[in-house]
């Protein structure tokens, strides 16, 4: 609960919102209830929601990668007609009439063997083939067809981004699940941000209501005081000129409370043409904050913890996408049946073996240090991300240590500007007091009004200050320390 006394928040609503305001046709709002509603509506909130959604389906994509596919491959059809070019049994060349028609189709049930980096199927494949100028007596339709076959393709050496992308992947999913948690806390921050920008403004143009209203009454009683001979002209218009500046101060305050509103009302998607009006959220929660608990909990909550362990995972891969450039080796085998007919059918009765093995190789014999040179690189630049990395975590725990320190600071100076701000209100009535009384001077009075004016704004920006620190430590831990608990809490997809 907070320091802050009842009494003293009541006095400051009656400032802020007197009756004639409430009995407006406006709605009231608190700072939970602004950021609850830019958290639901606004376009940045949508946007946060819009970059989470396509985070999943980029992981579900990922992970696709790795489940079985049943694929359709094939040719249907490949028609030609044509006059080719054909080398007979004496070596010369006629060119003969062509009209074919070719249908190859080919099912095949896949897996990727993410350890290794191949490729296994299961195929069934039938290609039918029709010529129809052909010599008498010959077929017009001819079959050809594979009923099983086991293919593996494999790899050898070669860098296996199907093992990498296991381990990089849901880091990297996980990193964005905590980045939306991190992006609605920025919005929190930014409604939050707004809301004070409107209050300040509000509270400026009551404080240029209730100056206008004093100096007004003021030169009323200097112009009686005049027109007796008790003060000089000198006074009266000093009094006058402060009429006049008031005016000028109230028409400015109102301009910026119009155009804080209208940021505000932009941010959190409401209508333009509705008014509201914000309550003063002087009800401090009652914490400090441990500056060694919240580096823990950062480290355990942010996506940049997560980010500092991906980064070095993905300098590795890079090394071993450059060591398993220096050669290629691959190694492709086959065995199932296949047989031909005349008749779709007889593909399938008493077919033949079908086998093969074949391994590719690529070395280069001298390639002038291009590979030395590409692994150097790669090893350099993964040298690099670690150092990089450790300067970032060492920033990281630094920017968490300022901000707590800031935080439990300003707190302190929250306490200091309530009271400052309740003596300078005294000191005011004092001396508004003393001076209808004619025992102070028009300086003094004005001297008085300043400060208390001065306090007002200092305590409403201690309140600024005090509660964008609570939210940026929100978004810098993921932790709701009010309330002591988790913003993030890691669960599945």
């Amino acid at each position: 609960m907070s320091k802050f006394s009842w009494v003293r928040l009541v006095c400051l609503t009656g400032f802020l919102f007197p009756a004639s305001l409430y009995a407006q046709d406006a709605s009231v709002y608190t700072l939970d209830d602004i950021i609850a509603r830019a958290k639901a509506q606004s376009p940045a909130a949508l946007r946060e929601e819009t970059i989470r959604e396509n985070r999943y389906w980029e992981y579900r994509l990922f992970r696709a990668d790795y489940n079985p596919q049943l694929r359709l491959n094939g040719i249907f059809p490949q028609y030609q007609q044509a006059f080719n070019r054909v080398e007979q049994p004496d070596g010369s060349i006629a060119f003969r009439p062509v009209q074919q028609n070719l249908v190859d189709m080919e099912l095949g049930l896949q897996q990727v063997i993410a350890p290794t980096g191949g490729m296994i199927s299961v195929n069934s494949s039938t290609s039918r083939f029709d010529n129809f100028f052909t010599t008498p007596g010959m077929p017009q339709t001819q079959w050809s067809g594979v009923p099983v076959n086991v293919r593996l393709e494999q790899p050898i050496f070669a860098f296996n981004r199907f093992k990498w992308n296991r381990k990089i992947a849901p880091l990297r999913f996980e990193e964005s699940k905590r980045d939306f948690v991190e992006g609605m806390e920025e919005v929190s921050q930014t409604a939050a941000q707004l809301f004070f920008n409107y209050l300040v403004a509000q509270v400026d143009l009551e404080i240029a209501e209730k100056n206008l209203e004093n100096t007004e009454e003021i030169y009323k009683i200097e112009k009686g005081r005049y027109e007796i001979g008790t003060t000089f002209e000198d006074k009266l218009l000093q009094v006058e000129l402060q009429v006049l500046q008031a005016k000028q101060a109230m028409a400015r305050a109102r301009l910026d409370m119009e155009t804080s509103a209208l940021g505000l009302k932009s941010f959190i998607g409401m209508n333009e043409a509705s008014d509201l009006k914000l309550i003063l959220p002087t009800e401090i929660p009652d914490f400090e904050v441990n500056v060694g608990r919240a580096i823990d909990l950062a480290f355990q909550n942010r996506a940049d913890a997560l980010g500092f362990e991906r980064r070095i995972m993905e300098a590795d891969a890079n090394v071993a996408e450059a060591r398993g450039s220096r050669f290629q080796m691959n190694l492709r085998a086959s065995y199932g049946y296949n047989n031909a007919a005349l008749n779709w059918a007889d593909i399938y009765a008493d077919p033949n073996t079908q086998a093969l093995v074949n391994m590719t190789i690529s070395v280069p014999v001298l390639d002038w240090g291009r590979n030395k040179a590409r692994m150097e690189v790669s090893k350099a630049n993964k040298r690099l991300v670690e150092y990089t990395v450790q300067q970032d975590m060492v920033n990281f725990e630094e920017q968490i240590f300022t901000r707590v320190k800031n935080f439990n600071m300003l707190r302190d100076r929250l306490e200091i500007t309530e009271a400052s701000d309740q003596v300078a209100d005294k000191r005011y009535e004092i001396a508004r007091n003393r001076y209808l009384s004619g025992k102070v001077n028009i300086t003094d009075l004005n001297i008085a009004q300043q400060e208390k004016d001065a306090n007002r704004r200092e305590f409403v920006n201690s309140l600024r200050e005090y509660w964008l620190a609570y939210y940026q430590l929100r978004q810098l831990t993921l932790y709701d320390f009010e309330n002591g608990q988790l913003l993030y809490v890691q669960e599945g997809e």
